[in-house]
């Protein structure tokens, strides 16, 4: 199979955050109008505690997760770790449902703030066709142009996603440094804001609870605070790209190092993404330097909506906050946020082109080509049109799914982590006492973030609506797929359960004396009955030797099969055992195919397999048994198209 993409090399760790900051610093383009329209007045102090949760909850959590998953398979495929068999396959394709919700949503969502911003912009209505002043056709140029360049390269990615973070944040930080200045400094400001939410004027359709004063508005913060969470994105892409990272200039790959500087990137990001939001909510959300109705939807769209920070920038508020804001530094400022807006699509490209690869595949639920690079850029490009146009490039209709699946993510890492913490605990003789105490710490992170995804859940039903859907197409897709590859041969390797082994397999292969192959199921029968009857049925001599296999099943939701390989002598008779089987038919085909390799074809008897045809078809796709006769014929037909040198299946 090959790699989710063809890039080898490693980068700086300030490298791959900028690759993944243009994911989480580009929501300052729609973080603040969102945040205005969820908490209203009370925006400042809901931001607070999103930061607070980011610094004290989600950045823990993730530093954790980087520890223990320096591979990149992030909170994934910690959870997947923990389970076996159908159980563990058919959470792994949940949760893969709510990343592909966040990363595509990611994608759309971001491309149509871009849109937004880039049609707003006076320069660009003057020479723009009227066809290009659509931010439905603007938003699905830019996700085709993004696609087009994932087809180009990776390393070109990261390049230019360097430059674009390195140019917006220097620009937001003007435009929101500008804006505290000039609150700070105009005495006027700040009291107009705390007078507000001092007597309950929170500028919020339905407030959560009644009343007023600093009690009530600290507790509408608190209970609205999930509308915000979109400003959390960015620490499951973060860690999903370990594998990038460099360890040290003299062993890129250090794993160690690598974990280290991973947990820096996180660090880093999540300090600077608090600093911006925490000083755009204050410029943006007190009903100050933007008035409310800037900020609204209804009855008329305010000027501000979903570009909160551009307003500023294009000199649009009703204060002169700085005298080098207007339409020259604001189209500037567009440029850096359209471009950053749009680049943000390449995280979760990134994201997605490391999580699918990785899993369906690996799984049989998905098709051969769905591990290969240029492919998946096209069929993620094709969704994502598919998906604007299902929201009419909306930027609000979008994000009750795209919180709902950060937040699912975010809390099945928290899980993921206490799980593992606790494991520890249990096992450990030294520090317990530091185990107990990160025990409960990630117990407290991991009932905020329940909290938080069922309020948004409550508050925004949508997304989780939209998220089922996601869930909905992987599942019939991965299931199709497995069906459909059922009759694939699926081997991966013959292992050994020591040296011997090995050498008494490969004698038998050269000998090529044995013709008869027996399926045996241990426990039913003894050996000698079963020879017995087996040469009186098909009349074989008894100077004919045969061989005997038994299966034993291990991980049957697995679809590679590695079967550990053992043979011993008893008497004149063989015993091959297969142990950690997937599948009964593939390993029976895969060792006749074998044995018949250096010598002349065998015949492999059965006897009847008993059962309704419908069972015995999902016993053969869910769990490598059922028709298991027929089966073998399928697959050996398949695989040898010579009827000469194919082993015959003999049934009674």
């Amino acid at each position: 199979m090959s790699q989710p993409h063809h890039d080898h090399r490693h980068y700086a760790w300030w490298l791959i955050m900028c690759l993944c900051g243009v994911d989480y610093f580009s929501t300052l383009g729609y973080q603040p109008s969102i945040a205005f329209e969820g908490a209203g007045t009370l925006a400042p102090i809901a931001t607070f505690v999103l930061v607070l949760v980011t610094l004290f909850g989600a950045l823990p959590i993730y530093r954790h997760v980087a520890g223990e998953t320096p591979d990149g398979v992030g909170s994934i495929g910690m959870i997947e770790r923990m389970f076996r068999g159908w159980s563990g396959k058919i959470v792994v394709l949940v949760l893969i449902g709510f990343a592909a919700t966040d990363f595509v949503i990611t994608k759309t969502l971001s491309a149509a703030d871009a849109a937004a911003h880039l049609i707003s912009n006076p320069l660009y209505a003057d020479i723009a066709p009227a066809w290009m002043q659509s931010q439905m056709a603007v938003t699905m140029f830019l996700l085709v142009m993004l696609g087009a360049m994932f087809l180009k390269g990776y390393g070109e990615v990261v390049g230019l996603a360097t430059i674009l973070v390195i140019a917006f944040l220097g620009l937001s930080f003007v435009v929101i440094a500008a804006g505290l200045f000039y609150l700070f400094t105009h005495p006027t400001l700040l009291p107009h804001w705390i007078g507000e939410i001092t007597a309950g004027s929170y500028h919020l359709a339905h407030a959560p609870l009644p009343g007023s004063g600093p009690w009530v508005a600290l507790g509408i913060s608190l209970l609205v605070f999930p509308k915000l969470a979109l400003g959390l994105s960015g620490f499951e892409t973060g860690v999903l790209q370990i594998h990038l990272v460099e360890g040290t200039p003299a062993d890129p790959a250090n794993q160690a190092a690598r974990i280290a500087n991973t947990r820096k990137l996180l660090l880093v990001a999540a300090l600077i993404m608090s600093v911006l939001l925490i000083g755009s909510s204050l410029v943006t959300g007190t009903d100050t330097l933007i008035p409310a109705d800037e900020l609204r939807l209804e009855p008329v769209k305010g000027k501000a909506i979903d570009r909160a920070l551009a307003y500023i920038a294009h000199g649009e508020s009703p204060h002169p906050i700085c005298p080098l804001f207007g339409n020259a530094f604001g189209t500037a400022y567009d440029v850096s946020t359209i471009l950053i807006l749009w680049f943000a699509g390449a995280s979760a490209m990134a994201g997605l082109l490391n999580m699918v690869p990785r899993y369906l595949p690996r799984f049989g639920m998905a098709p051969e080509w769905a591990g290969a690079y240029r492919p998946l850029v096209i069929a993620f490009t094709v969704i994502n049109l598919v998906v604007t146009l299902a929201f009419r490039a909306d930027v609000s209709a979008q994000g009750g799914a795209y919180a709902t699946g950060v937040l699912v993510l975010m809390t099945s890492a928290c899980i993921a982590s206490l799980i593992h913490i606790h494991k520890e605990f249990r096992s450990a003789t030294e520090h317990r006492a530091g185990l107990f105490w990160q025990q409960i710490g990630f117990g407290l992170i991991t009932l905020v973030f329940i909290y938080t995804t069922l309020a948004n859940i409550w508050e925004r039903p949508d997304g989780i609506i939209i998220a089922s859907i996601f869930i909905a197409c992987v599942m019939l897709i991965s299931f199709t797929s497995r069906a459909w590859r059922s009759d694939e041969l699926r081997l991966k390797e013959f292992r050994f359960a020591d040296d011997a082994e090995r050498m008494l397999w490969t004698d038998i292969l050269l000998e090529g004396a044995f013709r008869v192959l027996v399926p045996h199921r241990p426990g039913s029968r003894s050996l000698d009955e079963k020879e017995t009857e087996i040469r009186r049925k098909h009349r074989i001599p008894d100077n004919v030797p045969i061989v005997f296999l038994e299966v034993h099943y291990g991980d049957v939701s697995e679809f590679e099969n590695a079967p550990i390989i053992s043979v011993r002598q008893e008497g004149n008779r063989f015993i091959i055992t297969a142990r950690d089987v997937v599948s009964v038919s593939h390993t029976i085909a895969q060792l006749a195919m074998e044995m018949t390799k250096s010598s002349a074809p065998l015949d492999v008897v059965f006897g009847w397999s008993k059962g309704g045809s419908l069972k015995l078809a999902l016993d053969y796709v869910l769990f490598g048994q059922g028709d298991v006769p027929n089966r073998v014929v399928d697959l050996l037909d398949k695989a040898i198209t010579d009827p000469a040198k194919r082993p015959t299946v003999i049934v009674g």
